[in-house]
């Protein structure tokens, strides 16, 4: 080395004679190297990494069962709260087309107006089909009740006779030695109707807020928070905003799709009480994978009851072909430009909310979860033209991620960059 270890001594040497080799010092045996802890542990890399992670994640998952203990806590406010977002997702649109036109005050109330106009003429036409058919539909259900006993006790099933008669005199007699015991859980359903008309009360309030002045309340909100921290809040925020509006209009054309082809299918085939079912088709189809098939198989027993087993087994076979235009067509046409999911991540969500949270969390698991990877997408792409235009990848599939990075500019400039 040179003077003050500044490098290799570059001297001239005289000609035919060789440099002097400098050995490196080996460090005796049992002490400890330059690349060594003082302190003697010997823990591999691999380990201490492996640590560094187990107690972040830890510390993650802590946070998380806190937050989600909070949350079921205050199900009422929570639940309003997601209920006033769908509304505003829903309504957004045509508010903010009525507002070229009048005052957005007015436009959220010519809103609102039409939007109860709708849904109380659709619960009005369904009772009423009730109403009307339920004289015709009680001797068709007992007729159907004989039909279905003969048929279980024929072939293949050979049934004693009566099975079915002797199970409904069952439920009448449970129903008559519980009858206490069902008054008092009517009661608290009563309890849980005030609940809920209270909870659907405040969505409807929050929801004005946000049509009215949901811009102003975003501006007022990033206010709070640190000036370098802003953009990419505004971009997680918006991403967030984004992917659940479009989740929550694409759902809804799909639920009312399948109701207008359900109903179909069962006028064509003489089932009664089509308009009902198509409403509980509509509602069903908000749970996604799970939700059709559940309301077509009620719609079968109806069939089975009304009309016989070959028009139960023709309903049961709308379930395959429902699905078919749901995931092959519907889908990819309705959802895929605001919203890209793998369906093992959909029936893994849907199947952990239904868990964690009944049937509300299958309903809420799909959107949060839609929510959640647009907004890590976007916070991972910094927010790029290319990016931000495609939407983020699909969760559960690479190809997405492969697409997005060969349209990114590389860190040289020599990329190609969209827009």
């Amino acid at each position: 080395m040179g003077v003050n270890g500044a490098g290799p001594d570059r001297r001239p040497v005289p000609l035919g004679s060789r440099r002097p080799r400098v050995s490196a010092r080996r460090t005796p045996a049992g002490a400890p190297g330059p690349g060594r802890a003082q302190s003697g542990e010997h823990v591999s890399s691999g380990l201490r990494t492996a640590a560094g992670y187990t107690w972040r994640l830890v510390l993650l998952g802590l946070a998380a069962y806190l937050v989600v203990d909070v949350l079921a806590r205050l199900v009422l406010p929570v639940i309003a709260l997601f209920v006033a977002l769908v509304i505003t997702s829903v309504l957004r649109p045509p508010v903010d087309l009525l507002a070229r036109a009048t005052p957005r005050p007015l436009a959220v109330l010519l809103a609102f107006l039409c939007t109860f106009v709708l849904v109380g003429g659709v619960l009005a036409l369904a009772g009423s089909t009730v109403a009307d058919e339920w004289s015709r539909l009680g001797s068709e259900l007992r007729g159907g009740l004989s039909r279905i006993d003969r048929w279980l006790s024929g072939a293949p099933f050979h049934l004693r006779p009566g099975t079915v008669t002797d199970l409904r005199a069952k439920i009448g007699e449970f129903v008559s030695a519980h009858r206490s015991a069902l008054l008092s859980s009517a009661l608290s359903g009563a309890g849980r109707v005030v609940e809920l008309v209270t909870g659907l009360a405040l969505a409807v309030f929050c929801s004005v807020f946000f049509l009215h002045s949901g811009d102003r309340m975003w501006s007022w909100a990033q206010q709070q928070l640190p000036v370098r921290s802003r953009s990419a809040w505004d971009r997680a925020g918006r991403a967030a905003w984004q992917t659940f509006a479009g989740y929550t209009r694409g759902v809804l054309i799909v639920a009312a799709s399948n109701a207008v082809l359900v109903g179909i299918a069962l006028a064509i085939l003489q089932v009664p009480l089509v308009m009902p079912l198509m409403v509980l088709e509509f509602v069903a189809t908000l749970v996604p994978l799970v939700g059709s098939p559940i309301a077509l198989a009620i719609a079968a027993m109806v069939a089975l009851a009304a009309r016989g087993p070959v028009v139960a087994l023709l309903v049961l076979a709308l379930i395959v072909v429902i699905g078919q235009i749901e995931g092959h067509l519907l889908h990819p046409l309705v959802l895929s430009w605001s919203v890209r999911i793998h369906p093992v991540v959909i029936a893994l969500s849907v199947a952990g909310g239904a868990v964690l949270a009944g049937a509300l969390g299958a309903v809420v698991a799909v959107p949060v979860v839609s929510v959640a990877w647009a907004v890590l997408s976007e916070l991972r792409g910094g927010g790029t033209p290319g990016r931000s235009r495609t939407g983020p990848p699909t969760v559960g599939d690479q190809s997405g991620r492969r697409k997005d990075e060969g349209r990114c500019p590389d860190r040289g400039g020599g990329g190609r960059h969209r827009g």
